[in-house]
């Protein structure tokens, strides 16, 4: 038992692909848009219980329980050559050639 006031992470679809605008790229009209969102749980679950939740801003949510005091974990994606190839390009531009 998840307990009332427990910070926890919720998931929900909120429009399912045939819902979506037909003005997409076709790679992002055969999925859903789906929400992950984190608050307050406002009363005893279960794991996979749909639930509400309260944001830290105080908005109330509603979706399937899916993470009990869950994490932040950023990622940016695997390493591109190119990215690192155009921040020389533009330090250069910018600072000159003597810029450490």
């Amino acid at each position: 038992m998840i307990q009332k006031g427990s910070w926890v992470q919720i998931h929900k679809i909120i429009l399912k692909p045939v819902e979506r605008t037909a003005a997409l790229p076709e790679e992002t009209k055969k999925v859903p848009l789906e929400l992950w969102v984190k608050g307050f749980l406002q009363s005893d679950a279960e794991m996979n219980d749909t639930v509400e939740i309260k944001t830290i801003t105080g908005r109330l949510e509603q979706g399937t329980l899916v993470a009990c005091n869950p994490s932040y974990a950023h990622n940016y994606g695997a390493f591109v050559g190119e990215l690192l190839t155009i921040d020389q390009m533009v330090t250069k531009a910018v600072f000159g050639d003597n810029h450490e």
